[in-house]
């Protein structure tokens, strides 16, 4: 079930190989020339390597920790044997991601890799890198300050993946029109969580009766439990028919909070980013679904837009990964890649994240969910290997 030649995974290796060696191929040195203005920087080269400074946002959420990084240092391996990635994680907190990223850029990083806590307050820390011919790769969220390059997803499309799964979990439950529905969105200073919330509602909207919503800072499950037991006291919990959960680690504290106020039969609760513990919420029939962002094309194109802005060059993008155009909030246009999210329930857990090698049957299956389908099945076709 590992394979890598699975659909999803062969796509986005292949992608990302034809266009490290298109860069090989066209430059020498990991990037790709067009003709038209290069980035910022291009003192550095590959033959000699450079420093690559990354800055993740929070540890919270457990994808920038387990998969973020590691992902992204091993791209920058592939494209870059000597450059080397200084790491700093902010831990939610704006003025901690200020003073790791102005230290890296006293250490003399050479390109700067930002996923921003604030996209706002960020903008001071890209000016500064420009000042110093630095090029900013806006890494996830787009950072305002007029970054060079941004790779993220498609956000508003992933808000409406989880509003049209919500949707079509009260219609398969015959509660669609009846009662009403929760909304948890993420961190106001987030500006993928507006868009995953904008994309819910042009999905949501004249839909379904929505009783409650809230903006949850720093994107806290436990302040996402609070204000679902607020819902739950002003709503009723009878009258709750589906959350939005704009994230599998606020579904988590949401389902606490039902599960607190003595509901059994859980309504449909949408999530986002395929946390382990969440498809084991899918599985467990606890949580309806999450949104798969397959993390590691994200960090490939990244490492090469990086490596592209630290020697000059322009990055191009190719195959599945073609270069865009965006607008921050400053109302620059910065170029960028956009992917696509991916809806999982439980009927397709095994044809996404298992089959991408996201996750495997045993790091899923252990022993609180021996007993679900999905690990039942899979138990048993390795009885039959071993007969």
């Amino acid at each position: 079930m590992k394979s890598s030649n699975t659909p999803h995974a062969f796509l986005y290796r292949a992608a990302i190989g034809a266009a490290a060696l298109a860069m090989l191929a066209a430059t020498g040195c990991g990037a790709t020339t067009t003709g038209g203005e290069a980035a910022e920087g291009g003192d550095a080269s590959v033959e000699e390597g450079f420093d690559i400074g990354l800055l993740l946002p929070e540890s919270k959420t457990a994808r920038y920790e387990k998969f973020d990084r590691p992902y992204f240092e091993e791209a920058v391996a592939e494209l870059c044997e000597k450059c080397e990635v200084s790491y700093q994680n902010a831990d939610q907190d704006t003025s901690k991601q200020q003073s790791q990223a102005e230290a890296m850029l006293t250490e003399g990083i050479d390109v700067m890799v930002l996923d921003a806590v604030d996209a706002e307050a960020a903008a001071s820390v890209v000016q500064q890198a420009k000042s110093q011919g630095v090029p900013v790769v806006a890494y996830d969220r787009l950072a305002q300050g007029g970054v060079d390059y941004y790779v993220s997803f498609d956000n508003q499309t992933v808000g409406r993946t989880q509003g049209t799964a919500l949707i079509e979990a009260l219609e398969a439950e015959g509660t669609a029109g009846e009662g009403e529905i929760v909304m948890i969105n993420g961190s106001p200073t987030d500006p993928n969580a507006a868009d995953f919330k904008a994309g819910a509602h042009e999905v949501l909207d004249g839909q379904v009766e929505i009783g409650a919503e809230y903006d949850t800072a720093d994107w806290s499950p436990d302040k996402a439990q609070q204000q679902m037991e607020q819902a739950i006291t002003s709503i009723g919990a009878d009258d709750i028919t589906g959350v939005y959960s704009a994230n599998d680690g606020m579904a988590a504290g949401i389902i606490a909070a039902l599960k607190s106020a003595g509901v059994e039969d859980l309504p449909p609760v949408t999530g986002q980013d395929a946390e382990l513990a969440g498809i084991q919420r899918i599985i467990s029939g606890d949580q309806y679904m999450t949104v798969y962002k397959a993390i590691r094309p994200e960090a490939e194109v990244a490492a090469a837009m990086a490596v592209a802005a630290a020697t000059g060059e322009e990055y191009e993008g190719g195959g599945e990964h073609m270069l865009t155009e965006v607008e921050d909030a400053d109302g620059n246009t910065v170029p960028a890649v956009l992917l696509e999210p991916v809806a999982v329930t439980e009927d397709n857990v095994e044809d996404t994240v298992i089959s991408d090698g996201f996750y495997s049957i045993e790091e899923i299956c252990t022993d609180a969910y021996a007993d679900t389908e999905l690990c039942e099945q899979a138990d048993g076709g390795d009885e039959d290997e071993d007969k």
